[in-house]
């Protein structure tokens, strides 16, 4: 990895960005929502009918690794649009989530099993 973003100032620049061309109109929920499965489905796609590839392999392929890059960034800008719209507050949500599954998934029982 080489640089970090703070993702508020990435949402930031995603409102601006949204805002100069009035497409708020447009990012109902349910549109947010579909429009993430779409670009999951994208990023899928790069992936069809490969097997247990290493992930040091697939950034080689470089005009592949970057059409998954890219399908993520799809991903990240409308579930950032999403979570900012209902006014989840991203991080906390992930935080409490990784809580509920530490207490679903004991890493005494579940470490090296799938």
């Amino acid at each position: 990895m080489s640089e970090s973003y703070d993702l508020s100032l990435v949402l930031s620049s995603l409102l601006k960005f949204r805002d100069d061309r009035e497409w708020e109109q447009f990012h109902r929920p349910k549109e947010l929502a579909t429009a993430i499965g779409i670009e999951a489905s994208e990023l899928q796609e790069h992936f069809l009918w490969r097997v247990h590839e290493d992930p040091k392999n697939i950034q080689l392929d470089k005009e592949r690794y970057q059409g998954i890059k890219e399908e993520l960034a799809d991903i990240a800008i409308y579930l950032l649009y999403l979570s900012h719209d209902l006014d989840v507050n991203l991080a906390q949500a992930i935080q409490q989530k990784l809580k509920l599954n530490e207490i679903k998934y004991p890493k005494n029982k579940y470490k090296g099993k799938f």
